[in-house]
């Protein structure tokens, strides 16, 4: 089985909110001192695809679209043993959008050879549209089934697990399809091995470009109209008074003063 897993780096969402900036003009949050980190889901897609290998072999491809940083998350998959590495060099939208990213992932793929599975994160976790594994599909004319969290070979077949909001269907389907993955107790992200961080540095890792790959850039459907961080003001006003009696009096008249306006 040839597994391909789309990767998405993002800034670490566990970042401090007071930490938290945004640049008003680009419409995107800044770095600033957050570190980039593979997307959760992302990762629970891996560990999916480790699982199922673990059990049915097969060749598992990472597969990133970003700038040269985001050979960081392809190397903290080769640390976990993924086989091949992928980067689509982004040179174009600092905040591509789903479609955007789709026709080049989608492209990618193409130019791997026989792929059966291709799986991605249900859903990214900064801007989190969740559209992407279906647009991926549809360019590529395959099947896709979302929330999916265990993956299973069974004569030839894949027996599929996907969460619903009344508990799980199961689903028999023939490759290629197309999975996003969701997280569970068991697609927990495991972690690397020292030995196996350091080695990861010397894989090499397969760089393409758009006009490698034979594409346009693709103009994206959505547009960031305004963005920026709730505010919220707070006053407060302390109550005087000579005794106890004397504040709750004056308390009492504020309190009738803001309820008639």
């Amino acid at each position: 089985m040839n597994i391909v897993v789309c990767l998405k780096q993002v800034l670490d969402p566990e970042i401090p909110a007071r930490d938290f900036k945004i640049n008003k003009e680009r419409r995107e949050a800044e770095r600033g001192s957050a570190n980039l980190v593979t997307s959760i889901f992302c990762a629970n897609a891996l560990e999916t695809a480790l699982q199922f290998r673990d059990i049915h072999g097969g060749k598992i491809t990472v597969l990133t679209y970003g700038t040269v940083a985001a050979e960081d998350v392809l190397r903290k998959a080769i640390a976990l043993k993924a086989d091949d590495a992928v980067l689509v060099l982004n040179d174009q939208s600092s905040s591509p959008d789903p479609l955007q990213v789709a026709s080049v992932l989608a492209a990618a793929i193409k130019k791997i050879d026989a792929v059966n599975l291709i799986l991605v994160g249900r859903e990214s976790a900064d801007w989190g549209a969740g559209q992407t594994g279906g647009l991926v599909a549809e360019i590529l004319g395959l099947p896709c089934l979302a929330f999916v969290d265990h993956i299973d070979l069974v004569d030839g077949s894949l027996r599929i697990r996907r969460q619903t909001e009344t508990g799980r269907d199961v689903y028999m389907a023939t490759p290629p399809i197309v999975l996003t993955i969701t997280n569970d107790d068991h697609n927990l992200p495991r972690v690397p091995k020292t030995k196996d961080v350091m080695l990861s540095s010397r894989k090499p890792i397969t760089k393409w470009s758009l006009t490698d790959l034979g594409i346009e850039p693709t103009p994206g459907y959505l547009k960031v109209a305004e963005l920026g961080i709730p505010e919220k003001n707070t006053m407060c006003e302390f109550v005087d008074g000579e005794t106890l009696d004397d504040k709750v009096a004056t308390l009492a008249r504020k309190i009738a003063d803001v309820i008639q306006g």
